[in-house]
């Protein structure tokens, strides 16, 4: 039931968070996504562009080139010859020594002149000379005054299908038009179809390259974002799940308060009710151990009685003190002179079990405001205790020294120790390892502790024994 009760009490603290991780991890996917699409449209949008300037580019190169090949050309040849005949070997080297001219430094890969048979008179691959019909869909509109540019690109289906071609060309067709007019009326008329290549495949590579540096970037980005809400959420989890179990171990302290309380009201009502009749009984019993004298009579039941009445007297103080702890009467106190005190009451102890008692006292300690006869109280049992551990020739370190504050106080014992599964139980009311007691000790010398608004602390020594500290507000 408890162990559910966690579980639900840490699911419900933790159901805020767990709405605020997804949704921040819902948006970093999304923001991630949006990233990656931007720069695609973006880099979408270089390629287009560049393909328009590419486009620009080469219909400049072939306007250019259209001048120069009717200037330089086809004027003086159909001057000189009357006809353009481009099998003949002289009119053949003078176009390739124009075009030649014209495009140098211009990084042209492939320059065909289509006549308007649609065959290739010139080239600058010479196996081409003389192919027909292989101007296609282009070659027809550049014969109607239109010039068209294709992109043509190689590689493998993946570098293709994420648009990182190894190989980019762009190929622009041309009408090679007679730049003269024979009269005002006439047109200018196609006398052939130009066709340059270029390898425009380093620019597209730098466009590529721009794509995957933004991609990469926002990507890189995007982790370290990821990286930093990660640590934040996990930080975040550790906080949550450690008030998560701070708040249910202050339930838990909270309801053991109650029980507790219910406990000690309930023994202080009973106690009361027992040390009455309890009185009465010791009464009688030293009544009739007076009598017994008289009469001579040889018997110790008296005797026992009267011990026993004693004891389970202590037992029910003891159970008075832990359920009701008495407010400290504060005045003036020597920690130094209680401590004697103590050890001036437990001489005959000491002596019988040969205890060494080694005191470390500060001279200067000050005094300070404290109940004597409860701060005698916590220290009687704590030396009492200290001498059960220790047994015979064992030795007792009691040390005293200050700050500004506060005056600290240490008995330590050169014992066994305390066993880890006793140590966590060492404040739980009722609890011993003693044949005979209440277990109460212990809570009784916290309790006096907590009421001067000090702390107590029991811990193993090193290495033996165990160690009670205490400190005081001056």
């Amino acid at each position: 039931m408890k162990k559910t009760f966690q579980i639900q009490s840490s699911a419900r603290g933790n159901r805020p968070f767990i709405l605020v991780k997804a949704f921040t991890f819902s948006s970093l996917i999304v923001m991630l996504v949006a990233t990656i699409v931007i720069a695609a449209l973006n880099a979408h949008w270089v390629r287009n562009l560049l393909l328009e300037k590419s486009k620009e580019y080469n219909s400049l190169l072939v306007e250019n080139l259209n001048h120069q090949i009717f200037l330089r050309f086809a004027a003086p040849v159909a001057f000189k010859y009357g006809e353009i005949k481009l099998r003949e070997p002289e009119q053949h080297r003078l176009l390739d020594a124009v075009i030649t001219s014209t495009l140098h430094s211009f990084h042209v890969e492939m320059v065909n002149v289509y006549g308007t048979d649609n065959i290739i008179g010139y080239s600058f691959d010479n196996s081409r000379v003389g192919e027909e019909n292989a101007g296609g869909v282009l070659y027809e509109k550049a014969m109607q005054k239109q010039t068209t540019s294709k992109l043509i690109q190689k590689g493998s289906l993946l570098e293709l299908f994420f648009w990182f071609p190894q190989e980019t060309k762009i190929v622009t067709f041309a009408p090679l038009v007679q730049e003269m007019q024979l009269s005002r009326t006439e047109e200018k008329s196609v006398i052939g179809v130009i066709e340059i290549v270029r390898d425009v495949s380093h620019d597209y590579q730098q466009v590529f390259k721009l794509q995957g540096l933004i991609v990469t970037s926002c990507a890189a980005v995007m982790a370290i974002l990821f990286l930093v809400l990660r640590f934040v959420v996990k930080h975040g989890e550790r906080i949550i799940e450690k008030r998560a179990e701070e708040r249910l171990r202050l339930e838990e302290k909270l309801r053991q308060a109650e029980h507790l309380s219910a406990i000690g009201e309930m023994t202080a009502g009973v106690s009361h009710e027992i040390r009455n009749p309890l009185g009465i009984i010791k009464s009688s019993a030293q009544l009739m151990k007076k009598k017994m004298a008289k009469l001579n009579a040889d018997s110790n039941i008296p005797d026992i009685i009267i011990e026993e009445s004693q004891r389970l007297n202590n037992i029910i103080t003891d159970f008075l003190d832990f359920a009701k702890p008495k407010q400290p009467n504060l005045r003036p106190c020597s920690i130094t002179n209680v401590i004697e005190k103590n050890l001036s009451f437990l001489e005959s102890q000491i002596q019988e079990q040969k205890i060494a008692i080694k005191k470390a006292y500060h001279h200067n300690l000050p005094d300070m405001q404290a109940d004597t006869d409860m701060l005698y109280q916590a220290f009687l049992n704590i030396l009492l205790n200290s001498f059960q551990a220790v047994g015979k020739n064992g030795t007792v370190t009691i040390t005293t020294w200050f700050d500004i504050q506060h005056v600290y106080i240490s008995f330590a014992d050169n014992g066994s120790g305390i066993d880890e599964n006793v140590q966590k139980k060492l404040w739980t009311p009722f609890f011993t390892t003693k044949d005979t007691g209440t277990g109460l000790g212990l809570g009784i010398v916290k309790n006096i502790i907590e009421a001067h608004h000090g702390s107590i602390s029991i811990t193993n020594a090193q290495p033996s024994g165990a160690v009670v500290d205490i400190v005081l507000p001056i």
